[in-house]
């Protein structure tokens, strides 16, 4: 099972929850990149969450990838939204003049999802579901009784 293979991309209401808990190598974010895309077709999701609290490194690579997912989300009106950046990777992304342009930032899973809810509405199709089992999401997008 290759790198992107070994994250998983929930679908929560209408959003995509990727949590990302692997070091990401460049064939790994192509991947990821390619799964969530393939996601927002056969889903219809409008939002994109992307959690890298457990990433302790960006390259300017892996920046760019994820200035181009949100630019390909946005193109299938999807908005994505990236959460947990570590200091030291906005540290990194800032010396290397990376903007993200695009993407979203906030600190938490939770502050992502009130985000993308104002964005398409909080009485919009499948967030009763959403409610309910994001309660149970620590910050790494997984149920908290896993973690």
């Amino acid at each position: 099972m290759n790198g992107a293979q070994r994250i998983p991309i929930l679908k929560v209401g209408r959003v995509l929850v990727v949590p990302v808990q692997v070091d990401m190598d460049d064939q790994t974010v192509i991947g990821l990149q390619e799964r969530i895309l393939a996601e927002l077709e056969r889903t219809g999701a409008r939002g994109v969450l992307i959690g890298i609290s457990m990433l302790e490194m960006v390259d300017s690579f892996i920046g760019r990838m994820l200035s181009d997912i949100a630019a390909m989300a946005r193109i299938m009106d999807a908005r994505t939204v990236v959460v947990g950046i570590q200091p030291a990777v906005a540290i990194t992304l800032v010396e290397l003049g990376l903007e993200l342009r695009g993407v979203d930032t906030v600190l938490n899973v939770d502050e992502g999802i009130k985000l993308l809810r104002a964005e398409f509405g909080a009485d919009d199709k499948g967030d009763e579901d959403e409610s309910g089992f994001m309660g149970e999401l620590n910050s790494f997008g997984e149920p908290s009784h896993l973690a």
